[in-house]
């Protein structure tokens, strides 16, 4: 076979695929139509999820799961930009890793709105000025995002999805390595990129910035008098830096978690999280005993978390992660144990237990 009839066969399937996505839409047009009818939210993160896991158990090609992941988001985004005016609200600004994570998990074609602050985010969509909200909530290096945690104690928002986005940092700048004199960026990459600035920038100034965008405009701006910045691609791309050195960040797999918070939480898949908070009664032995209400239906905790309440002095919340739903009967049967031990206890929600 040669070229021009391999090339021939690559446009007889694009031509079928072109269908075929067009037959799909419209497919989900009418779910759209039976979803607002009966007063259903459009997007339904447990039914992307598990149509996900579904496809890649089916793939038996050359595509590797990333791929087959990434190509039906923007298919489902597509979807729900023609069903839906949906609205992203993110803690921004553009180009930030939040940004990149909204659209790892709702694709290009919805709308995105940037968000100055972290509550800023919640109030849009407490407002319903925007659909969801994307935060961060931990960093595998530097541990947990504490304002996130603050703000879930007075919200009515609930989380209802998760994503996992690999945080790769570079050096970038517009002018010679041998130039840099100041590095910018976020706090948290510069905690992420320690033991590499030691190494190689020893006598550089750094210097905190509220984005790895603002860092990235920041080293454009100010390159006379050698800035750099430290960031993911994107930002550079967006202020036209050239990336130095890559993946600097000291532990490959650092990666950050970020929630997506609405209004409603999720139906069961079967692999589920569930996060919780919870203050306990001011008596010796009520944290024990309030943690063994887990042990004793065998659930396991990921994460644990205290955060002080900003009530009382000394007086702590504690944020929580565990396996399974809410609707699991072990999983309900625990939470009401443990209320019985605790002055305060907030559902957050149960959403899909996602590991990309």
């Amino acid at each position: 076979m040669n070229l021009d009839d391999i090339r021939l066969q690559i446009d007889t399937i694009d031509h079928d695929l072109l269908d075929l996505l067009n037959r799909r839409a419209e497919l989900v047009h009418q779910v759209g139509i039976v979803k607002k009818r009966d007063g259903l939210q459009i997007y339904a993160p447990e039914r992307e999820e598990a149509l996900l896991r579904r496809l890649i158990e089916m793939n038996h090609g050359r595509l590797p799961e990333k791929s087959v992941r990434a190509i039906f988001r923007e298919i489902m985004s597509a979807a729900l930009a023609l069903e839906d005016d949906l609205k992203i609200a993110y803690l921004g600004p553009q180009g930030t890793w939040t940004h990149q994570a909204a659209i790892k998990k709702f694709g290009h074609s919805v709308n995105y709105s940037p968000q100055p602050n972290f509550s800023d985010v919640f109030d849009q969509v407490t407002r319903r000025t925007a659909d969801y909200g994307v935060v961060p909530i931990e960093n595998s290096t530097e541990g947990a995002v504490s304002h996130t945690l603050d703000l879930f104690v007075d919200s009515p928002l609930h989380i209802c999805a998760q994503i996992l986005l690999r945080i790769e940092n570079n050096l970038m700048a517009v002018i010679p390595r041998d130039q840099i004199k100041t590095l910018y960026s976020h706090p948290q990459v510069f905690g992420q990129c320690r033991a590499w600035i030691h190494k190689n920038f020893p006598d550089a100034e750094l210097v905190e910035v509220s984005s790895t965008t603002k860092a990235a405009q920041i080293a454009l701006d100010q390159a006379d008098q050698g800035a750099a910045a430290l960031g993911g691609a994107l930002a550079a791309e967006m202020y036209g830096l050239t990336v130095l050195e890559e993946h600097i960040q000291d532990r490959a797999t650092n990666t950050t978690r970020f929630l997506v918070i609405g209004e409603k939480t999720c139906p069961p898949t079967g692999k589920d999280r569930t996060s919780i908070l919870f203050a306990i009664h001011d008596r010796p032995g009520s944290l024990v005993k309030a943690l063994q209400a887990f042990d004793h239906f065998h659930i396991n905790m990921s994460k644990i978390e205290s955060r002080p309440s900003k009530r009382r002095d000394w007086e702590y919340i504690f944020y929580v992660d565990l396996s399974g739903h809410c609707d699991d009967p072990k999983v309900s049967e625990a939470l009401r144990v443990l209320s019985d031990h605790c002055s305060f206890v907030k559902l957050l929600g149960s959403y899909p237990d996602t590991e990309e």
